[in-house]
């Protein structure tokens, strides 16, 4: 199944400065990007043929991988000075690199990339800055058991504000925190796609706001709720704090490193 990301925008929020001009997509957690981390985990479970909507910073991810070098994260051997992979990481996959401007909504990007998922039904789509170490595959199949259009994975909301109960008069009644409303759910960033999508998605339009907003008034947007690990690494202060757990040994989203599937 092919997987679309979402790779293109400016991501002011990770930014160490202004005159930074590395995407979000390319910050570090660990040895690797984010960027590599995401794709890893779709490749585990089977997924390696990606669409990389491009935009800000493009030529940061080309080079990246125009350039990989397996030896970093796998084990070798050396005889005469030639490199002997003990494994790989990315060698049976396929990128697809694609412009898809700098300052195109994600439904716009999407629209864009259309020609390159070659009529196939279902496809997968992400932000690229999150990381998980939900079921893929099990997370596909209840989708398609639902018939639905669409899907996106719903989290519980991860701010750590309090919510407060207060009276007319202003005394405070509870304070509850957000992670604790668990009637609320907020977007994980992994979709699953049909080309329906399409219908519902306007010139310059948005995955959410439009096509996801119009195909829920239709009963057609389905909810996968997922409580286990799950991190965005939307600001620097969260993917510092990613960088931290894998320098620690502390890596959920690694589940390549297990070597199981859910499958």
């Amino acid at each position: 199944m092919k997987v679309v990301l979402f790779c293109g925008g400016y991501g002011m929020r990770m930014r160490d400065s202004p005159d930074d001009d590395i995407p979000k997509p390319m910050q570090m957690v660990g040895p690797r990007p984010l960027i590599w981390h995401v794709m890893r985990y779709y490749a585990h479970h089977g997924h390696k043929d990606f669409i990389l909507c491009l935009g800000y910073g493009a030529n940061h991810i080309k080079r990246y991988f125009m350039s990989y070098d397996e030896s970093e994260s796998n084990d070798f051997v050396m005889r005469g000075g030639q490199v002997e992979l003990l494994s790989t990481d990315i060698s049976d996959w396929s990128i697809t690199f694609i412009d898809t401007g700098l300052e195109s909504a994600i439904g716009e990007r999407l629209r864009r990339v259309r020609p390159y998922l070659d009529g196939d039904e279902y496809f997968l789509a992400n932000y690229a800055d999150v990381l998980t170490d939900a079921p893929l595959n099990s997370m596909i199949d209840e989708v398609k058991g639902t018939g639905a259009a669409a899907s996106m994975m719903l989290v519980p909301p991860q701010s750590s504000f309090h919510c407060v109960d207060v009276s007319d008069a202003g005394t405070v009644k509870a304070i509850t925190p957000v992670s604790e409303l668990f009637a609320i759910w907020e977007n994980g960033g992994f979709f699953v796609l049909t080309q329906e999508v399409f219908e519902h998605l306007p010139e310059g339009g948005d995955l959410v706001a439009d096509a996801c907003v119009a195909l829920a008034e239709r009963d057609r947007l389905y909810g996968y709720r997922y409580n286990g690990f799950w991190k965005p690494a939307d600001t620097f202060k969260e993917r510092a704090e990613l960088d931290t757990r894998f320098n620690r040994g502390d890596r959920p989203w690694m589940v390549w490193e297990s070597g199981d599937t859910d499958r």
